[in-house]
């Protein structure tokens, strides 16, 4: 697949081109290929290049799924608005790596405790700085998130405020600054760690809790309500990218209409419509609002005779 990314008012032949590729692998499997301009390079300095927001089935557990569905989305989010953050999440991957490594070479006699300064040190650098990019995402997300869930759902934002805020197992006692309350707790579970064979703290072990009125959603809200939050913590996404410098984020919509009331598709419709661009995906055309199908233009994928998959006009339909 490949892409030209830019600006409406630069020309095409001046846009970054994109190309994502599957590559065959000597060992018979396959491997994504990224390329910019021309360049191999990973998948996360695409952030740079060509902003997005991602709404797909998985989504609809963000209230009340696994924690990682949280923390990645708002890793997203957070390199998408810092390439710093991005540098700093990769080095605090590798510094865990390399220390649960250690950690279990402890727990066999194979190592000495005195090996992890060198990692602790990494670790608490990255964590540090992961941590304080992900309280100031939230802090900077508040307005965004309560001025969507008050134009979703105003007799609920009428009641209470939606919030999202940040759970760890590493909090900061008063006066501690995000390092020291690492520091802290890393020194206060280092024989539990040791006998565990891994790391017990840090922002991998994180959360985010959506509340309202101070309780949380995963235990107490309706699914209707939890959608809602949902909707409003993607909405909100796109805004705080687009305030960036003005340019709203492609959103991607991956087979999601079918989970949302129809309301909350109303809603959504609307917003897309604002937007320059947007790319919507679905088993069939029957889940999209009409008003979404009467401005877009469909596509389908289909198997050519070659057997491969191949994406087509679909003339007798109209998604977008």
């Amino acid at each position: 697949m490949e892409a030209r990314v830019g600006r409406r008012d630069v020309p095409p032949d001046q846009r970054d081109a994109i190309e994502v590729a599957l590559v065959r692998t000597a060992s018979g499997g396959a491997r994504k290929r990224i390329r910019v301009n021309g360049v191999a390079r990973r998948a996360g300095a695409l952030h740079g290049v060509l902003r997005t927001v991602l709404f797909a089935p998985e989504e609809m557990l963000l209230v009340a799924g696994s924690p990682s569905l949280r923390r990645e989305a708002l890793d997203r989010l957070a390199g998408q608005r810092s390439p710093a953050y991005v540098r700093d999440l990769a080095t605090y991957g590798r510094a865990l790596q390399q220390r649960n490594g250690l950690l279990r070479a402890i727990r066999e006699e194979q190592a000495d405790r005195s090996e992890l300064r060198f990692w602790d040190q990494t670790l608490l650098e990255a964590g540090t700085a992961v941590r304080e990019e992900r309280q100031r995402l939230l802090r900077d997300l508040a307005g965004p998130l309560a001025a969507a869930h008050a134009e979703i759902a105003p007799d609920e934002a009428g009641e209470t405020r939606l919030e999202v805020t940040y759970s760890t197992n590493a909090p900061q006692h008063h006066g501690e600054t995000v390092r020291d309350a690492l520091v802290r707790r890393l020194a206060e579970t280092a024989d539990k760690e040791v006998w565990n064979g891994t790391t017990l703290i840090g922002p991998h072990r994180d959360d985010l809790v959506f509340e309202m009125a101070g309780r949380p959603l995963a235990t107490f809200a309706s699914r209707g309500q939890q959608r809602t939050a949902i909707l409003a913590f993607k909405l909100a996404e796109l805004d705080l990218l687009t305030e960036l410098d003005g340019r709203p984020p492609l959103l991607l919509l991956d087979d999601v209409f079918s989970e949302l009331d129809p309301e909350r598709r109303s809603h959504l419709v609307r917003r897309i419509s604002e937007l320059p661009q947007a790319f919507v995906t679905t088993t069939t055309l029957d889940d999209l609002d009409p008003a979404l199908r009467s401005v877009g233009t469909a596509w389908a994928v289909t198997t050519g005779p070659d057997g491969n998959s191949r994406l087509e006009r679909d003339d007798g339909g109209r998604a977008g």
